[in-house]
């Protein structure tokens, strides 16, 4: 008997022209994982450059923000924010995180409040957003990521006003 004429399932043998397709699935599964890496590689690598050229300058080169940033200066703004663990920025969830970058902390804080940070709508793409925000979200600890996707899910079931 040729592997061909193998005996069906539930018999004990398979025929090998159906286990081909099988293999096929599972390789072209794992190469999208691959492929998957390899995206989020190149997503938080664009992050980074972006974290870098835009946004290190104020809040640090290492998430670590401005000194004294709970407190406001005599101008009455405060001091850019840590992006790291030691800051707020894992207690908002992704939408916040993404509208505040983009239109500015005007959008959540009111249009009177005054801040140092721009809105980069116009400057950044939306996917350069989404890069510099998952670049910063990699560098925090597994327990802080943990608890802001917990809060980014609780916005996403909340209903909107």
């Amino acid at each position: 008997m040729n592997l061909a004429q193998r005996r069906s399932p539930g018999h004990g043998y398979t025929d090998a022209r159906c286990s081909l397709p099988v293999v096929l699935a599972c390789l072209a599964l794992l190469a999208g994982c691959a492929r998957s890496d390899d995206s989020t590689a190149a997503m938080l690598l664009r992050g980074k450059a972006v974290y870098d050229a835009q946004c290190a300058v104020c809040h640090g080169a290492k998430l670590e923000g401005q000194p004294d940033w709970q407190q406001r200066r005599a101008d009455g703004r405060l001091p850019a924010p840590p992006h790291d663990e030691t800051g707020h920025t894992w207690h908002h969830p992704d939408q916040v995180l993404f509208e505040i970058t983009k239109h500015g902390v005007q959008r959540f804080a009111g249009a009177g409040y005054q801040s140092d940070m721009p809105a980069y709508e116009g400057r950044l793409s939306d996917d350069d957003i989404r890069a510099v925000l998952a670049w910063i979200k990699s560098r925090w600890p597994e327990a802080a990521q943990r608890r802001q996707a917990q809060i980014d899910m609780a916005s996403r079931r909340t209903p909107e006003r």
